[in-house]
Formats: structure tokens, C-alpha cells, sequence
């Protein structure tokens, strides 16, 4: 600081960067700026447009590797634009500068409908393919009741009697409501409509208590119950299986897996990227969902089974034998998961429990809590004690052979 102002950090002494009263933003380089809010901090991108100076906020933390993606953003932009292949409202979809630039075709006087279908639109290259999938699935199943109602007529008592009518329960219901949220917040951006008006309506007082219960019920299999499923397949159903329960990663990172990323030497995979609908992304649902994992027993002997049907092709870990080629998704691995539980003898549950089976055991063997979250992708222990913590208080036994950490350099033989 200089005379009570921010000094740029690429600029000589003597050269001022941004000219703040409040000390609150800092200027990293040219057209990139660090905000610092009361609750959280953002980093915003400057850059000309169609003889406009346009800002846009990131809601990133001032991490080197954000300010790093900000700086390349900026640049990629700038690049576009001196190409004439800039699409700001694929970068922005929610901006309010859409509507100054005259690229929105949604007006004060245009329905919901046009509304939810443009953010649609607008939102698809940012959105994972399951979330907008998701997104237009809610839509058509529940939004487009307002399809012909105008902006200004969606107030907070339509919105209240109608959420009362849903019938769903509490977690479904605020699913249901993301991106009619998002798409109002657009028109707020773009000065369509004055405020949301689902900000002014809570939930809480209109869902019944009988919604209000929990939805979801941590349900882990337990030991003789591993046996029987694993007993009830074989192959590479079997290996990818086995391979989901020792190892605790969400289906979309273990369908994603590739041979490059086993380490045989320190026994560890490193999650790096996933797939959804068939699309891998090489990036992680969080940024703390990359990490690498220490492969216990169960999971070595499910890699060590597996190379004798795909390692050769040096690919995805896993395929589906029916069609030798990677799972098209965990539904469809889903699928087999219940054919062969009904095969097993073994009550009907989510291929997601084979994850809460994995934290759950550990948990109740004593494991530190943060080292299992660390495992499962999570950036501490908050999500791991409020969805475990009856285990972590158990405590009540030893690991069974599949959990038990592999050792480099060890034999690993499991029955089962």
C-alpha cells in the first residue's frame, strides 16, 4: 500500500493500481481485480466490448490458481474478440451487460416460459450435461406450468400456494426450484423484473413437516452382504464392484478412470476427471473432489483382475462387457447393480451406497475422520460428521480384508 492505495503488483513503485478508499479491492494485473466482500471474496475481469467497458465478477476465492484461471479468462476472451468469435452470453449467461449489448431477446413483457428457456440456453455450455439435463427435465415436468404467465405476474403469493401443491419433500422441493431462481436472478441482472421474488417466499413455512424428514438414509451394506453381491457377479462387473466399495469414489469418477492415472508403485489413483452421460470432463465435481486415493486390498485385487480385459488398451479402467466399452453411465451400470442385488438376495439400494459403505466402515474402525474425508473428496470434516457421525461414535471393530490398506510391495488375497 502507498498513501493509503492499493499498488498494482506488476506496476513500478510510484504507479498506482486501483484507487480504492475502503482498501477492499486490490488490482493483480491489468483488467483483473481482487474484491474483498464482508462475507467472501471474488475476483473480476475488465475487458472492451463493442466500445463498452464490461466487468464481470467470479466468485472465486484469491487463490493463485484462481487468479491464474481469471487471467487466462480474460485473455482467451480478449483473444475471441479480436477473432469476432466472442459469444459473451456463453461466458455470462446470466450477466446483466447481455441486455445493454442487445444479445437477449427476453423483455420486461415476455413470459416465464421465454425466460426459463433462453437461461436454458444460455446456461448450457457452463453447466455439467447431467445438471442441464436435469435442469430442462425440471422445467418441462414442473416449471412450464408458468409457461404463459408474464415476468411481472409471478409474484411471491403464486409462487407460495404453488410450492404448497407440490407435494415433494423438502430436498426435492429446493431442487426443483434452482433454476427457476437462476433464471429470475437473470432477469433481475438483465433489469427485467425488479427483485426475485423467491426471496421474499421461505420455504420453511410452507413445506408440510411430514416433507420436512429426511430424504435420503445412509444405508451401508454390510460384510456378508458385500460377500453375496460379489458372489452374485463376476468378471468385470465383479472388478468394478469390488472396486466401488474398497475405494469409496463416486460412480462418475470410477467410470472416468484411466490406467494412467493407477500408481503401482505407492498404491494410490488419482481422481481427475468424470463422466456423465457418456461425456468425460477432466475435472472433478468440487475442486477438493481431485485428489488421490490410497487403494486398499479389496481395490488392488479388483485393478490387478481387471488389466486382463483392458489394461492392454491403455484407456478407461473399466468397460462394460456387454458391449466392450466404457459404462455410458452410472444409470446404466445401475441397471446390472439391481439385477445382481436381486440375484444376491440382497435388499434394494443406490449404487451410491457402495460409497457410504466405504466411509461408514472406516469411520466405525476408528479411522481420523479428516483423513477419510480427504479420501472421499471432501474439503473437511463438516459433510463426513453430519452424514456419519453415528459411525465415527461407534467405533465397534476391525476393518474386514476388502478396506484394509494395500501395501506397497505386499500380496494381497481376499476371498470372496
Amino acid at each position: 500500500m502507498q498513501n493509503g492505495r492499493w499498488q498494482a503488483v506488476d506496476q513500478p513503485p510510484g504507479r498506482t493500481g486501483m484507487d480504492r478508499t475502503m482498501g477492499t479491492d486490490k488490482s493483480t494485473t491489468r483488467g483483473v481485480e481482487l474484491r474483498t466482500g464482508i462475507k467472501s471474496e471474488s475476483i473480476r475481469i475488465k475487458f472492451m466490448y463493442k466500445g463498452m467497458e464490461c466487468r464481470e465478477t467470479l466468485k472465486l476465492d484469491h487463490t493463485k490458481q484462481n487468479i491464474r484461471y481469471a487471467e487466462r479468462l480474460r485473455g482467451e476472451i480478449l483473444n475471441a474478440i479480436e477473432l469476432g468469435k466472442f459469444d459473451y452470453a456463453k461466458y455470462f449467461p446470466d450477466s446483466g451487460q447481455l441486455t445493454k449489448l442487445g444479445l437477449t431477446t427476453v423483455t420486461s413483457a415476455s413470459t416465464v416460459g421465454e425466460l426459463v428457456r433462453e437461461y436454458l440456453d444460455q446456461a448450457k455450455p457452463v453447466l455439467a450435461p447431467s445438471t442441464h439435463l436435469r435442469y430442462t427435465a425440471t422445467y418441462k415436468t414442473h416449471i412450464s406450468r408458468f409457461d404463459n404467465m408474464l415476468l411481472t405476474e409471478l409474484t411471491p403469493p403464486v409462487l407460495r400456494a404453488w410450492i404448497a401443491s407440490i407435494n415433494r419433500k423438502a430436498r426435492t422441493i429446493r431442487s426443483i426450484l434452482i433454476p427457476l431462481r437462476s433464471a429470475l436472478d437473470y432477469a433481475v441482472n438483465d433489469d427485467l423484473i425488479e427483485g426475485n421474488p423467491l426471496d421474499r417466499v421461505k420455504i420453511s413455512r410452507i413445506i408440510p413437516k411430514e416433507a420436512k424428514r429426511v430424504e435420503y438414509v445412509v444405508d451401508p451394506f454390510s460384510t456378508e452382504e458385500i460377500k453375496a453381491i460379489l458372489a452374485a457377479c463376476d468378471g468385470q462387473e465383479r472388478n468394478v464392484i469390488l472396486f466401488a466399495f474398497s475405494t469409496g469414489m463416486r460412480p462418475s469418477e470410477y467410470l472416468a478412470l484411466r490406467w494412467g492415472s493407477v500408481d503401482w508403485t505407492n498404491l494410490t489413483v488419482l481422481v481427475e476427471r468424470t463422466s456423465v452421460l457418456g461425456i468425460t470432463r477432466e475435472e472433478t465435481k468440487t475442486q477438493s473432489g481431485r485428489r488421490s486415493i490410497d487403494l486398499r486390498n479389496g481395490a488392488l485385487q479388483a485393478l490387478r483382475a481387471q488389466r486382463n480385459f483392458t489394461a492392454l488398451e491403455d484407456n478407461l479402467v473399466f468397460q462394460n462387457p456387454k458391449f466392450g466399452a466404457g459404462w455410458q453411465d452410472a444409470r446404466e451400470l445401475g441397471r446390472r447393480w439391481y439385477t445382481i442385488l436381486k440375484k444376491a438376495g440382497v435388499r434394494r439400494r443406490v449404487l451410491y451406497q457402495t460409497r457410504h459403505t466405504f466411509a461408514s466402515t472406516l469411520l466405525s474402525s476408528g479411522l481420523n475422520a479428516l483423513y477419510v474425508a480427504k479420501q472421499m473428496g471432501h474439503k473437511d470434516t463438516v459433510m463426513v460428521s453430519k452424514t456419519y457421525g453415528k459411525w465415527i461414535e461407534l467405533e465397534n471393530g476391525a476393518l474386514s480384508d476388502y478396506f484394509v490398506r494395500a501395501i506397497p510391495g505386499g500380496n494381497v488375497a481376499i476371498k470372496g
